[in-house]
């Protein structure tokens, strides 16, 4: 482990002097609602549906595994069923709340979220954590405020987050099929609403980088080039080391 000065010092070099920021459609929050579930299937990756029930093996070569392929088969056909429920009976809904904000990075490995483009109020200060391994072949030790604008370059750079949802209503039928002792279907309807919550995220991560902030507007890219992310731009998680707050 590198010391945190050393970290610093081998912090990714980025020349910023030519680079210019592509500007979000709009600044702020934008809440959309009832977002059609069927819009949402195409974006499904079920190799992680699979493990929740402790099958182990990727979509769709787990349906013909000579070991689990047949549980697979039966549990996938099940899903179906119940995902074309859901979608043609509305009985769950899927909204989400985007957002777009004018932003620079500080200090070593912080980034400030300014108001509006003024940026003379800081809304939120937001902390970010550099790695600190001393990596091999002289890699860089990366932190997320490295691909924010400094503040210094006088660059107006901009932050985006969204959060989903598409599990509107999924405790009511979870509760329902556990109380006439269904842990099968309650567990289905809960595993479902989890793989359409991730879909939602690829999907509206879609819509930003081709549409609300546009910086990818000619992207073509099929579902498995979307899971295996070769998309431009990153979509990291709060709550995971490198974006704790």
């Amino acid at each position: 482990t590198l010391s945190y000065p050393e970290a610093v010092a081998n912090k990714e070099v980025i020349d910023w002097s030519s680079y210019k920021p592509p500007v979000p459609k709009f600044l702020g929050t934008k809440i959309i609602t009832e977002v059609p579930l069927e819009d949402l299937i195409p974006y499904i990756d079920w190799t992680p549906f699979f493990i929740t029930w402790e099958l182990v093996g990727k979509y769709p070569k787990i349906l013909k595994d000579p070991v689990v392929g047949e549980a697979a088969t039966n549990l996938f056909s099940d899903a179906q069923e119940m995902l074309r429920d859901l979608v043609s009976n509305k009985k769950v809904t899927a909204s989400a709340v985007i957002g777009f904000w004018p932003a620079n990075s500080v200090n070593a490995d912080d980034i400030d979220v300014f108001t509006d483009e003024t940026r003379t109020q800081i809304a939120h200060h937001l902390h970010h954590l550099r790695q600190q391994t001393d990596k091999p072949n002289q890699q860089a030790n990366f932190c997320l405020a490295d691909y924010i604008a400094p503040g210094r370059q006088r660059i107006n750079d901009y932050i985006g987050g969204f959060v989903v949802t598409a599990g509107l209503g999924v405790e009511t039928l979870a509760a329902a099929y556990e109380a006439d002792k269904d842990d099968y279907n309650a567990i289905l309807v809960k595993s479902l609403a989890d793989r359409l919550a991730e879909a939602f995220a690829e999907y509206m991560h879609e819509r930003v980088r081709k549409e609300y902030w546009g910086y990818a507007d000619q992207e073509q890219l099929d579902n498995a080039e979307l899971i295996k992310e070769k998309y431009m731009g990153i979509r990291p998680a709060p709550g995971y080391p490198a974006c704790p707050d």
